[in-house]
């Protein structure tokens, strides 16, 4: 049993509902040896920053307007990350493509919630794209990210049916539920040693 204690950092756009996600179930002790040190967003405004802020939790707003290339935002990120000496990366409603100035110093180290059953509809609004489609059975997916949109080693998927009464959003809050549940076990299962990369397949090892 891994009993490390690793330094977690959120990256942020939105509300953060997931970045809740976690924080609880470390406060609860389900995720142990952890601790989300430090949140990240992109957006000034960012509700995400409030929780974090509630857990007493170093919540940081670094604006992409700053830097004129992209690779001198991730730089910031980046240090920001050394400082905080973070061994674990978590997207959490994070808006943005992660380009090499992160994914090479962390590689297999960030993992991403992906609100469809990936490798289909990978990309933004996933669960409307879904819900466009007509599919009968969509749901989320926690994945390793690489340098493609979405198309990291798959850890965990959760299926959600679609209703035949269903809207778009009665469908996305039923998604989101399940990534309530499956985000913080992958964080658990990262924390505890539990997942293997082999090639592009995740092994979960107990």
């Amino acid at each position: 049993m891994n009993n490390t204690h690793i330094n977690i950092a959120v990256l942020v756009s939105g509300r953060g509902s997931n970045l809740q996600s976690v924080i609880d179930n470390i406060e609860n002790g389900t995720i142990p040896n952890a601790s989300v040190s430090l949140v990240i967003s992109d957006t000034k405004d960012a509700y995400a920053m409030e929780r974090s802020k509630k857990h007493g939790i170093d919540a940081i707003f670094v604006d992409p307007a700053s830097y004129p290339e992209k690779a001198g935002f991730e730089s910031k990120i980046l240090q920001l990350l050394k400082d905080y000496n973070i061994g674990l990366v978590l997207l959490a409603g994070y808006m943005r493509v992660v380009g090499p100035t992160l994914l090479d110093p962390f590689k297999d180290r960030i993992i991403n919630i992906h609100p469809a059953l990936l490798p289909s509809f990978p990309g933004l609004h996933g669960q409307a794209q879904a819900f466009d489609h007509g599919v009968k059975v969509s749901g989320c997916t926690v994945h390793f990210v690489d340098e493609g949109v979405d198309t990291g080693p798959i850890i965990i998927q959760k299926c959600v049916p679609v209703l035949e009464d269903d809207t778009q959003e009665t469908l996305a809050s039923r998604i989101l539920e399940q990534e309530h549940k499956i985000f913080p076990e992958a964080v658990r299962l990262f924390v505890r040693g539990k997942l293997i990369i082999e090639g592009h397949k995740v092994r979960i090892v107990e």
